[in-house]
């Protein structure tokens, strides 16, 4: 039905088509099959994937990953997700085309996972290796007018990827009809200051403008229309004719009293191109820009429009928790909102290409962003994987990654790759010069970097010393080596910290280690060790892995040393596969190293980082939870505060536990205080914080919880200007696609979270919308996301409501069965 209205209103403007581009986004109505006999209808963006079931059979690799130290190959359950992503897949749609058109016919993918061909009425007419990569395909030959048949055969092959890549058109399709064979080339507009030197904010920037027109004749016309962030046109040049009918346009506007890009005040322009013969419009493309300037050097490190700052970044794998892979802009927005509330700055699209809908985002809220392109070149990492498409894909790859993206403010510098094993090898740093001179061609605007691994290696080849930024994964210690052989002069923490925890979860003693299993059962099949098992981590925030280590040693080379221009954390949120430090644990098919959980839900280690990151507010946050047991009863309980203020004083139940500041000469003290000897009795824990003159400024208490009481629903929408850590109930847009994330905490009759919690709930959604999916942050959960049931970890989870295309109220009633609770919520949906 959906089809037939797109091919009626086409048809409607058939008479007027000649004056106007069309850009259809092709969501509904797609059918989606495994083995082209039964198919069922979806929307796009899609990941057939996500509804599992969990299972340990799917892409079982028994591999040595070389990143761990290991020396021997092991059993790996939940490398890649532990769900069935593995298979091929078949996409199909009825594609409408109006009944006089003439001109060019483009769809654009921006992903489809994995090795993507398209057909057009049955014949062959594009193909893209990389499932991470946006493409286009000319079906300007193949299609005709009225009904056409679109086609989308996918393949996913075993040990491909290294965590959970996602199944299906992941991404948006969109159909692109110009009226004529002359047209704008999209991915040809590149607007860019000409002069960075002279960019400053509030005086007048002379911009360059560079885009094709393809097919082009002398008497064609463009011009070219300003418009400020509130819609408002604020110039409009004269026409301007191409001279002897060339296509390459080179323009010059300037724009007076500019305001500049910045993560704190992300203004956006919008540039108009209009494209005559004679006096009828035959093109027309907008495009959104921010005035911004980027270095990096030895004396300035890193600026932005000249000024020098640390980059506060974290790395974020793709897929979005319990909606897998399929990408949506209300997750995109709730996302970079967290994170942006913790004080960060920037984000590594780790270790592919990004999405268009993220850098959008990322543009209008004010996050910087290290666009990333490859996990691995010619040496393979894992059997299937990138490296078999390199020697002919790469150049292509890095082609499609700058020309679609490089129109974003938000993307500071490009990167090349990923612990490249050719750090080391002959030749690897031909490659590395090579794809980063590329970039240069193609965007001279922007620094290159590559995430290194391997520090001797790389400095010993070269490797290292040819990129524009030198960026280094872990191994601090090594700094001090890496900077003398450098002659850049700085260097880039690219891939920091792996710090391993689970929500809400804590463990005795506590012991700073960098083997956090608390199993041994994989290896020696101690039986005290299976009670004990559980696989998880501790959330005290003072385990990380073998090769890693804690967020406090990264500042310590960030503050104290002038040359290190920040740092990308791995990982700002939980994501599918790669469950380290409990690869060969069954049940554990998620990651442990976010700062939030897969959820979205903050971790203790959130504060940890907002302390030292978030500069409009203070922080104050206390660890553990104040609700254990008998057998906790008088046994020792370390309590730690993260906060911003440098002082603090601990009370139990109104008896002080000492009156303590940071030590910069301690590892754990100096960005954290601890009272370590705190013996546990219920009650209530209270810190009260102090600023530099001594005088009480803030307070924090935790309470013991009582008996479970009610269940509490917090709600997030991105139509609020709220904090996405806050309660609110805006309204859901009625497009279809907008989302509501509400989290349900079983809490006491006084609002205190009962902090073990593990009930299982029922989920009702009834009026303007739909049950999306639900997840609890729990990396041993098999239950699935997309099912309306789910257990409580550590006493809250998350429900993900999508709205309807129409206006009306979407009610979830929540049900706790054994304690015979429910809750309700109602959400208004507006057009």
């Amino acid at each position: 039905m959906k089809s037939k209205l797109i091919f009626f209103f086409l048809m409607l403007c058939s008479a007027s088509f000649a004056q106007q581009r069309q850009e259809i986004v092709l969501s509904d109505n797609w059918q989606f099959s495994h083995d082209r006999q039964q198919w069922q209808t979806v929307s796009v963006p899609h990941d057939w994937a996500i509804a599992g079931p969990f299972d340990k059979k799917w892409d079982l690799q028994v591999v040595r990953i070389e990143q761990n130290g290991e020396k021997e190959a092991t059993e790996k359950s939940g490398r890649s997700g532990a769900l069935p992503w593995i298979g091929e897949g078949y996409y199909r749609r009825n594609l409408p085309i109006p009944s006089d058109f003439k001109g060019k016919a483009e769809l654009l993918f921006d992903g489809a996972m994995a090795e993507p061909t398209v057909y057009v009425n049955g014949k062959k007419a594009g193909y893209w290796a990389y499932g991470y990569n946006s493409f286009r395909v000319d079906i300007s030959d193949f299609i005709t007018t009225g009904d056409n048949e679109l086609t989308v055969d996918l393949q996913n092959l075993e040990e491909s990827s290294r965590w959970y890549p996602g199944a299906g058109i992941y991404r948006p399709v969109k159909l692109i009809l110009t009226p004529t064979k002359r047209y704008i080339d999209d991915w040809s507009v590149f607007i860019k200051p000409y002069d960075a030197k002279k960019v400053k904010e509030g005086e007048r920037v002379l911009m360059r403008l560079d885009f094709e027109i393809k097919n082009p004749v002398t008497d064609l016309r463009f011009d070219v229309s300003l418009y400020d962030r509130q819609g408002n046109k604020i110039s409009k040049d004269s026409p301007q004719y191409l001279e002897f009918g060339n296509g390459d346009i080179h323009y010059f506007f300037p724009v007076n009293t500019a305001h500049l890009w910045t993560p704190e005040s992300p203004y956006l322009y919008n540039l108009v191109i209009s494209l005559y013969d004679g006096n009828e419009k035959i093109d027309e493309l907008s495009q959104r820009f921010g005035i911004r300037t980027i270095s990096v050097s030895k004396k300035g490190g890193f600026q932005l429009n000249g000024v020098t700052r640390k980059i506060k970044g974290v790395c974020l794998h793709h897929d979005l928790g319990p909606l897998g892979a399929a990408v949506n802009k209300s997750a995109l927005i709730r996302q970079i909102q967290i994170l942006k509330d913790m004080g960060c700055d920037a984000i590594r699209t780790a270790h592919n290409m990004p999405s268009q809908m993220q850098m959008d985002v990322c543009d209008s809220l004010g996050m910087m962003v290290m666009a990333e392109s490859f996990d691995m070149w010619n040496y393979k990492k894992c059997k299937n994987g990138y490296a078999r498409f390199f020697s002919r894909w790469a150049d292509r790859d890095i082609e499609n990654l700058v020309r679609a993206h490089r129109n974003h403010p938000s993307i500071i510098m490009w990167s090349i790759g990923n612990e490249i094993p050719e750090q080391g090898m002959q030749g690897g740093r031909d490659i590395a010069m090579h794809l980063q001179d590329l970039c240069h061609q193609l965007d001279p605007t922007r620094p290159v970097t590559q995430g290194m691994d391997r520090a001797e290696s790389a400095l010993s080849t070269g490797f290292a010393q040819v990129m524009d930024v030198p960026g280094f994964n872990y191994r601090v210690q090594k700094y001090d080596n890496n900077i003398k052989q450098l002659w850049q002069g700085f260097l880039l923490g690219s891939e920091t910290a792996s710090t391993v925890s689970s929500r809400g979860v804590y463990k005795f003693p506590v012991v700073v280690s960098d083997n956090s299993q608390y199993s041994s059962w994989a290896k020696n099949y101690d039986p005290e060790a299976i009670k004990k098992a559980d696989g998880q981590c501790s959330s005290y925030d003072v385990e990380y892995c073998s090769w890693s280590n804690l967020p406090d040693d990264d500042w310590v080379w960030q503050d104290d040393k002038p040359w290190v221009i920040g740092e990308f954390v791995w990982t700002g949120f939980d994501y599918l596969g790669e469950p380290t430090p409990y690869d060969e644990y069954w049940p554990s098919r998620s990651s442990y190293f976010g700062i939030c959980d897969l959820a979205g839900l903050p971790k203790d280690r959130f504060w940890l980082y907002r302390s030292k990151w978030q500069t409009r507010e203070h922080t104050i946050h206390l660890l553990p939870h104040w609700t254990w047991g008998k057998e906790r009863r008088g046994e020792l309980t370390p309590v730690y505060c993260y906060t911003d203020y440098s002082e603090a004083e601990l009370f139990l139940n109104g008896k002080s536990q000492g009156r303590i500041r940071k030590n910069p000469n301690e590892r754990l003290d100096r960005y954290r205080l601890r009272w370590n000897n705190v013996c546990y009795e219920p009650g209530e824990l209270k810190v009260v914080v102090f600023d530099e003159n001594g005088k009480k400024s803030g307070e924090k208490i935790l309470k013991t919880a009582g008996k479970p009481a009610r269940l509490r629903l917090d709600c997030w929408t991105q139509q609020s200007d709220f904090s996405p850590l806050t309660s609110h109930l805006s309204p859901l847009k009625a497009d279809g696609n907008d989302l509501a994330f509400v989290t349900v905490s079983l809490v006491d009759k006084n609002g205190t979270l009962i902090p073990d919690a593990a009930d299982q709930l029922q989920f009702d959604v009834t009026g303007a919308g739909s049950f999306r999916g639900v997840c609890n942050g729990d990396a041993t959960s098999l239950e699935p996301f997309t099912q309306p049931t789910m257990k409580l970890f550590s006493g809250q989870l998350v429900v993900v409501l999508q709205a309807a295309k129409k206006a009306g109220t979407l009610t979830l009633k929540v049900t706790d069965k054994e304690r015979r609770l429910k809750q309700t919520i109602n959400l208004k949906v507006e057009k």
